[in-house]
């Protein structure tokens, strides 16, 4: 990213950092600047791309069976305070015909936490390619996350955590379907 990058003005990131390190009155720390400008080009690559394109990367299978991956780590950062939340994805497809490559679902869920996000728009956005983006029969996301902003400004305690869903297609439709999935998508190793 960094200057390679017409979508990302790294320069000005780092002259707004020096400037709200000067607002402060805090000297001496040179490298942070350029520092920040390099981790907010990786943790903002999101907003540079679409995570829709991931779905090209299917197969067509006839398959119409679950398809579920659960447990897929993501960092996000919260929109309101630009604080990361940390948390895992699980999500879930009823294939009509094509199949996602495993690889794929990490990367969609990578593609939409890679930018100022909400938990519940994040697991509205996955639901939502898996569901209307891949042309399946229903998807079932369930995200589960810590909140740094609100562990941090004392409103919760470390550790909290804020679970969100989202079902599309026929998981909306059938609550006992949702239910199973949702168990599937819960259930450790």
């Amino acid at each position: 990213m960094g200057e390679a990058d017409p979508g990302f003005d790294r320069r000005r990131v780092e002259r707004a950092v020096r400037e709200i390190l000067d607002a402060m009155g805090i000297e001496g720390l040179d490298e942070t600047p350029g520092r920040v400008a390099e981790a907010y080009a990786h943790l903002f690559r999101g907003l540079r791309e679409d995570p829709l394109r991931h779905l090209e990367v299917s197969f067509d299978e006839g398959a119409r069976d679950l398809v579920l991956m659960r447990d897929i780590p993501f960092v996000s950062n919260c929109e309101h305070h630009l604080l990361p939340m940390i948390g895992r994805a699980g999500a879930a497809y009823l294939p009509e015909g094509k199949v996602l490559g495993f690889s794929e679902f990490v990367r969609v869920v990578e593609g939409y936490a890679a930018r100022p996000q909400l938990q519940e728009r994040l697991t509205a956005q996955v639901a939502d390619a898996l569901h209307g983006g891949m042309g399946s029969r229903g998807s079932l996301v369930v995200v589960e996350a810590e909140h740094t902003c609100m562990a941090a400004t004392g409103a919760w305690r470390p550790g909290a955590r804020a679970v969100t869903s989202a079902a599309r297609g026929v998981f909306g439709e059938d609550p006992a379907l949702r239910a199973e999935v949702t168990a599937l998508l819960s259930t450790g190793p």
